[in-house]
């Protein structure tokens, strides 16, 4: 069968005769029972092939059954559909199948009775939804992925245009959630046919590719299978050989990410061998390597370091005598369970091995972190790119100083690992330390080193860390903290405004009475005073149309906004006001300088120069405009831009640097604009706190010789 040809039809007979092979009779009755249930409900609903639709849900349930799943289950499977797609309540579910089934049917249904704005928003918040019911009961999940599968296996009726929609959504998410919970038969299964779907013409290029090099090797692979047997044999070390041919997505994936042609993929085949104990996975390491020589930089140890889903496996590459490299895994016949299975292997091989408690372990510590996620996300659509972020294939090794090993995503930093501590760790960081050497926060980390992280108890998260971390659970927490910073400024801010505002007419917030207050809030739509101070900071209401609102009763007609006489005192800018007070780049203004403050929606105030040469487009709308004034003993390091022409000689940029650090400035950027071979013209970008201070650094760099004349950037 071809990635988008229709596969068979499963009837109920062919699924209680599955189930009757570990479920007990009673509960095979239940199923079909819920089987009459479902029928009956999607009576009259046929899918676009045009059978029954009640085939679906026996198809998705075959599924679960195949993989030993329990009754409730296979029960839920089966009626996973009536909620969304008929006129059944939840609540005749949980009369007819209990608060079990109805809560795992519920779970998966999607979200059919809200309007959300667009498509991108309602999957969003169904994908949520989803999650949510999955960290209270992973069932829902295995359910959600069965039900993928067989869409994709019976994707060929679609449009093509809805079917790359579904493949790249599957690729995206329900694959790399397979991966994560290491159900590998269904993660393989589902690449390679949204790997059909979403490119047609690279997938049948491909495994005409690999059929021809199958003919090509098999026969050598046999044979280096069959030397591997005998080695193993001398060596009294019993073990199933398998080979196999690396999936097609896995190997377009290696392709593309790796930019090499097919030729150049080294493992292309495999053999697995599986063992009955750790000891001789070792041993047989051991005697493969003997055999043939392995190739640097190829062996993997998943044993002692399992991956995050708990998959663990020796890998090593042999370079075959016949001139091309083979991979060979190895593992003992509960790690093969649970590489096929993932947390899955709890339902389909009820063992109790160490190996299972992996798999449960690590699928329970990611559920953890995507409730962590979703308390912290500020909507569905951004919840949805955390836990995209979250789902990395591969991870790095890092030890803490006391030594226990974290799993990282690839290219995670200092603060990634701050934050897989523990959320308070990671908001408190100032530094770190990698094999006891203090590095940026920026900096990735790679397998195998040690990480300390250094924290201060007044610490708080950097916005500009957003521009690195990979975490899901890093990036959520970081913009949860600065979404409740952004507001408590607002808020602060709009107090102010409001305040001056109403200073202008001689009143204070205290006094406006409470039922003028709640009016007001009534009138904006708004629940609480902090809401509108926040909508003031903002910029997104001016605080003299709020006062003149407020005291609409008390007072004459007030004059026009931008009437100056109206404005009161000038609001005084600190420099330490955080998000809701930016500086604009056009004419970096620095205290000391006249300045003019512009209303933006949704940014608050952004302070010009009063020379700055957009004041003129910005006057258009004086309704906007805020007389401010710089505080006396204002804080912070502003960025300023001053051009120097110097003369062209060996040396004169590092004479500048030195000078200007004498001065207790840094220089941020810098930029050389060569006019011809004598003279050149160098752009600096400096931190400095006021105008005196810049002052002092003209002055200083003027008694440079090279230097031949200084000018302030201004826009």
């Amino acid at each position: 069968m071809t990635a988008l040809e229709e596969g068979p039809v499963f009837l109920i007979s062919d699924l209680c005769d599955l189930l009757e092979s570990y479920l007990e009779p009673d509960q095979v009755a239940e199923v079909y029972r819920a089987y009459l249930f479902g029928a009956e409900a999607h009576e009259g609903q046929h899918r676009l092939s045009g059978e029954p639709y009640i085939y679906h849900p026996l198809a998705v349930a075959r599924i679960l059954a195949e993989m030993r799943m329990d009754a409730c289950s296979i029960v839920a499977a089966i009626l996973h559909d009536v909620i969304e797609d008929t006129t059944t309540a939840k609540e005749q579910l949980v009369t007819e199948f209990g608060e079990e089934v109805a809560e795992l049917v519920d779970g998966v249904s999607k979200l059919t009775h809200i309007e959300f704005e667009s498509k991108a928003e309602a999957q969003a918040e169904n994908f949520r939804k989803m999650m949510l019911a999955m960290v209270r009961d992973i069932r829902v999940i295995l359910i959600k992925l069965a039900d993928r599968l067989h869409n994709m296996r019976t994707l060929g009726v679609m449009r093509p245009d809805k079917r790359r929609r579904i493949a790249r959504e599957t690729l995206e998410t329900y694959a790399p959630i397979a991966s994560r919970l290491g159900i590998n038969s269904i993660r393989l299964e589902l690449q390679d046919l949204g790997f059909a779907a979403y490119h047609p013409m690279r997938y049948r290029v491909l495994a005409e590719a690999v059929r021809k090099a199958c003919g090509h090797r098999k026969e050598v692979v046999l044979r280096v299978q069959s030397a591997i047997q005998e080695r193993l044999r001398q060596e009294n070390l019993p073990g199933q050989i398998d080979g196999r041919e690396k999936h097609l997505y896995s190997i377009y994936k290696k392709m593309r990410n790796k930019n090499v042609s097919f030729t150049d993929v080294m493992d292309v085949f495999a053999l697995r061998i599986v063992v009955d104990s750790v000891d001789a996975c070792y041993r047989v390491l051991g005697a493969v390597h003997n055999l043939y020589k392995p190739m640097p930089g190829k062996f993997k140890d998943y044993i002692a370091i399992p991956k995050a889903n708990g998959y663990q496996s020796l890998h090593t590459t042999l370079l075959s005598p016949y001139g091309f490299p083979l991979e060979v895994q190895i593992r003992t016949e509960d790690m093969d369970k649970v590489a096929r299975a993932g947390i899955a292997a709890h339902w389909l091989y009820k063992s109790g091995e160490e190996s299972h408690s992996i798999a449960q372990a690590r699928a329970r510590q990611w559920l953890s972190n995507l409730l962590e996620m979703q308390k912290s996300a500020g909507d569905s659509m951004e919840f949805l790119e955390n836990v995209k972020v979250d789902l990395f294939p591969d991870e790095v090794y890092v030890f803490t100083p006391k030594g226990e090993i974290m799993e990282l995503p690839r290219g995670a930093t200092a603060v990634d690992f701050a934050y897989a501590v523990h959320t308070d760790v990671g908001t408190r960081c100032v530094a770190a330390k990698v094999e006891r050497r203090l590095v940026p926060l920026h900096t990735k980390l790679q397998s195998g080193q040690s990480v300390e992280v250094i924290t201060a108890p007044g610490a708080r998260p950097n916005p500009t860390w957003l521009n690195f971390v990979v975490t899901g659970k890093a990036r959520a927490t970081i913009r949860h903290y600065l979404k409740n910073l952004k507001r408590d400024e607002s808020v602060a801010l709009g107090r102010r405004m409001l305040e001056k505002a109403l200073g202008a007419h001689e009143r204070r917030l205290e006094e406006i009475s409470s039922e003028r207050l709640w009016a007001l809030l009534a009138e904006y739509k708004l629940e609480n005073l902090e809401d509108l101070l926040a909508e003031i900071g903002l910029g997104n209401r001016m605080a003299p149309l709020v006062t003149g609102t407020l005291m609409r009763d008390q007072l004459a007609p007030h004059p026009e906004p931008d009437d100056s006489a109206d404005q009161g005192p000038s609001l005084v800018i600190k420099g330490t006001e955080g998000t809701v007070v930016s500086f604009a780049k056009c004419c970096r203004p620095i205290p000391g300088d006249h300045i003019l403050g512009f209303l933006t929606a949704g940014r608050g105030v952004v302070v010009h120069t009063q020379t700055c040469k957009n004041l003129s487009e910005y006057r258009k709308r004086p309704e906007r405009w805020l007389d401010v004034e710089w505080e006396s003993d204002v804080e912070g390091d502003f960025p300023v831009d001053i051009r120097i022409e110097v003369a062209n000689q060996r040396g004169v940029l590092a004479t500048l640097a030195a000078n200007v650090a004498e001065t207790g400035a840094n220089i941020d950027n810098v930029s050389l604009e060569e006019r011809d071979g004598v003279h050149a013209a160098i752009f600096l970008t400096l931190s400095v706190s006021g105008r005196r201070h810049l002052a002092r650094i003209i002055r200083r760099l003027r008694t440079v010789p090279e230097v031949l004349k200084i000018t302030r950037v201004r826009g």
